[in-house]
């Protein structure tokens, strides 16, 4: 049976030429629509599989039809998106809301841009049209100061107002690690007890969130995450982590030492790797190397990890995602005595990089997300 599509684009010549480009595989059933309103009644109406849907548009725009259509009658969601600041913050807004995936449009005309992204978008569609839906963030930002988000007290904790609800709330998020502790790397300076990694692709950006938001600012390992992106999307990113989180997250666009209390994103559009100077550990950015497939590259990151940090003191998640990157190298710390999260079928997005870790054996535990920031938290401080 073909996949329904609704295409809503503004833009006459676009609508035609996704149309097309969809139409021709002859795996689609494709309807458009060339704006927002068009689009919440003909979702009800043609009822698609799927949706492809501009951010700018006349009358409505993506992003509140976008809203409305998650309310009325959910469906899996491509954003199409300009590769400019202000569409990076729209697309990351989309992702929110509850749309899968979002395709990079580049600068030039409508021909030239469809010719670059043609592979990407049928790709993105057919894995969106078996994609789990997820609902939208119900989380807002906050204004308090990063050191006192989340903690005891202040507005933003979830106990505050009792004492006994305090008590536990210290409980849960101030770590004690042993003296003993194995240590991450050598060298007396600076040692780290820890070090987590999380590897992401696809429904990455609203999967990120439920993790990262729950870790408290006091968690004693630094984390890495490597989330494919291109470079104009992944500084809003971080910022908008930022203001989501206790711990401070940074985008990493130069040699960085890595330290407690941060998370750090890599840069899209090229690589992540560690490097070990007089005992310290930092982090490179490097340009995208051709013989990994995507980009920041999780294999890549896993693979540095090995080499510059004992394998005991890593913690590697591989979340949800299309593909197997990241698997090979996860498998590997895992094999040398590290601690490996897959997320698990029932609230991956797309279950492709998680599925491929747990079929190598290389996963300690398969856990939906809402369980995967308690476990880092009981590792971590255990």
């Amino acid at each position: 049976m073909a996949i329904k599509v609704l295409v809503v684009d503004d833009s006459a010549l676009m609508r035609k030429k996704i149309s097309a480009l969809l139409a021709d595989t002859g795996d689609f059933a494709v309807q458009s629509a060339k704006n927002g309103i068009e689009a919440i009644a003909m979702n009800q109406e043609f009822q698609p599989d799927v949706m492809t849907l501009d951010i700018n548009m006349p009358e409505m725009d993506g992003l509140t039809a976008l809203a409305e259509i998650m309310l009325q009658r959910p469906v899996p969601v491509v954003m199409l998106s300009s590769l400019t600041a202000q569409g990076a913050l729209a697309t990351l807004e989309a992702l929110a809301l509850g749309a899968v995936d979002y395709v990079a449009k580049p600068d030039g005309t409508i021909s030239l841009a469809l010719d670059q992204i043609e592979r990407e978008l049928l790709t993105k569609v057919r894995a969106a049209a078996k994609a789990r839906l997820r609902g939208g963030a119900k989380v807002k930002p906050v204004s308090e100061p990063l050191s006192l988000r989340g903690r005891p007290g202040s507005s933003s904790s979830p106990h505050s107002g009792s004492v006994e609800s305090e008590a536990k709330w210290n409980k849960l998020t101030t770590p004690v690690i042993p003296r003993h502790k194995r240590q991450v790397k050598p060298g007396a300076e600076g040692e780290l007890e820890g070090l987590v990694l999380i590897g992401v692709s696809t429904g990455g950006p609203g999967t990120l969130e439920q993790i990262i938001r729950l870790l408290p600012y006091d968690f004693p390992y630094p984390v890495v995450i490597a989330q494919h992106m291109p470079a104009a999307f992944t500084g809003p990113f971080a910022s908008r982590l930022n203001l989501l989180c206790a711990l401070e997250v940074v985008e990493v666009g130069q040699l960085l030492a890595v330290e407690r209390g941060k998370v750090y994103i890599a840069r899209g559009s090229a690589d992540l790797v560690f490097t070990n100077r007089c005992g310290v550990l930092y982090l490179q950015p490097k340009p995208e190397d051709p013989q990994f497939r995507w980009h920041p590259s999780v294999e890549l990151l896993g693979r540095s990890a090995l080499e510059c940090c004992n394998a005991e003191g890593l913690i590697a998640v591989l979340l949800t995602g299309m593909g197997d990157d990241g698997a090979e190298a996860f498998s590997r710390i895992h094999a040398n005595g590290g601690r490996t999260i897959a997320e698990s079928e029932e609230s991956a997005v797309v279950f492709g990089m998680p599925k491929e870790l747990i079929e190598r054996r290389g996963a300690t535990l398969v856990l939906p997300v809402h369980k995967i920031a308690q476990q880092l938290l009981h590792w971590a401080c255990r």
